[in-house]
Parts: structure tokens; sequence; C-alpha cells
């Protein structure tokens, strides 16, 4: 599985804009979509809510990508 970093520099970022952000949606509406289909896991659970707020700390996993949410 390959592993991005992400520095989040804020409080906390929308799970679309994240997927954005971390290139695996080309937008916000892409990656909504990509949250509603039911693909995207946050610290291991399914998460379907497209703006769920994602933290330092956290995981986000889509297709053989893992996202860590390290603070800034």
């Amino acid at each position: 599985m390959r592993t991005l970093d992400f520095e989040l520099d804020r409080d906390h970022v929308e799970l679309n804009q994240l997927l954005k952000l971390a290139g695996l949606a080309g937008s916000g509406g892409e990656g909504k979509q990509i949250v509603a289909s039911g693909a995207v896991r946050v610290d291991g659970v399914v998460e379907l809510r497209k703006t769920a707020k994602i933290r330092a700390g956290q995981e986000v996993e889509l297709d053989g990508c893992r996202i860590r949410v390290v603070a800034a």
C-alpha cells in the first residue's frame, strides 16, 4: 500500500477536499462521489459523510493508498 503524508495547516479538512488536495480526486465534486460510493475508509471504517472533518492523526484509505494526516 502506498502511503502519503498530508500536512494539515488548520484545525481540519473536509474529506472530499482532502481527496482532491492529495491528488486522488480531480475535484471536490469527484471527491464527494468517491466518498458516497463507499470506497473511502477513515481510521479503518467506511466513511460515507462527504464533508467529514478530518484532523491530524487520522488515516484515510482509498484504492490501495493511505493518507496519513499530520500536523504542519
